[in-house]
């Protein structure tokens, strides 16, 4: 096989997961997080790696 042949299908696999993303669920940008969101009030969730144990 080439490295055309590979990349052809590469990229044709990548086209069709973000064609699949976006028919699954459309994006609604009404919905989504705050992409900066500097001193809104809400509390973090989740873990840090690095913190001990209490």
């Amino acid at each position: 096989m080439s490295r055309r042949i590979i990349a052809i299908a590469a990229l044709v696999m990548a086209i069709g997961v973000v064609a699949l993303d976006l028919t699954a669920s459309p994006p609604n940008p009404y919905s989504a997080p705050s992409l900066i969101a500097f001193g809104s009030g809400q509390a973090s969730s989740g873990g840090f790696c690095g913190a001990l144990p209490d």
